[in-house]
């Protein structure tokens, strides 16, 4: 009972150490942009936190490999679009960003989804999905408006970066819509009509599986 108690308190771990990563790293966006050691740190953030997710969470070798390299090509071009030393660094970083969260996205999903039982660290890992879904989009987002320019109209006249297509994403995830950021191309638009659905669906989908999972205390069993 006591190797039991000690493998389940292990596995919450891990889910609140990536839980807490991916909070403090959107945390820190606005360390994406400027001069200085800021950008390395965030991207050093960036670029880590789905690989020892990863490395956590999973045991497949290829998924590990995949995944570090995709780090390390988030860490690499995010430092070269922050200092403006590759004018092709932008859309690379926001392909390998895309791959990057799509690795943390099938571990994920694999987990909560082939669970027995609810318990915390259930609860914990979709409760990061949920914050890797407003993470993804961001890279989404931007490789939109790189490859379209002027897919997204900004009410103060702003420049759009890292910073607002991360506030963007989540404020369409979580279907706020207070209407600053405005998508206005075709691509654009049904990238944010397919995230505000995903919000949806996903508590939706994520409630009736955490139910299906349940099972009451024995003395409560009928």
């Amino acid at each position: 009972m006591r190797v039991l108690d000690s493998v389940m308190r292990s596995e919450r771990n891990k889910n609140l150490y990536l839980l807490l990563a991916i909070l403090f790293h959107n945390f820190i966006y606005p360390f994406s942009v400027g001069q200085g050691p800021r950008p390395v740190f965030f991207y050093f953030v960036f670029g880590s936190m789905f690989v020892f997710g990863v490395l956590l969470l999973s045991k497949r070798r290829t998924e590990r490999v995949l995944t570090a390299v995709l780090g390390l090509m988030v860490f690499v071009f995010g430092l070269l679009n922050a200092y403006d030393l590759n004018t092709w660094a932008l859309p690379l970083l926001y392909v390998s960003a895309i791959g990057y969260h799509v690795m943390i996205i099938i571990v994920l999903v694999r987990y909560i989804f082939l669970a027995k039982r609810v318990l915390a660290e259930v609860i914990l890992a979709a409760t990061s999905l949920y914050l890797v879904f407003g993470s993804i989009y961001t890279a989404i987002y931007g490789f939109i408006e790189w490859a379209a320019p002027g897919s997204f109209a900004v009410s103060s006249g702003a420049e759009l970066g890292w910073q607002q297509f991360l506030y963007y994403s989540y404020v369409t995830l979580t279907t706020l819509g207070y209407g600053d950021i405005t998508p206005v191309g075709f691509y654009a638009q049904s990238a944010a009509m397919f995230q505000a659905t995903l919000g949806v669906l996903y508590t939706v989908i994520l409630l009736s599986r955490l139910v299906s999972l349940y099972e009451p205390p024995e003395g409560q069993r009928t």
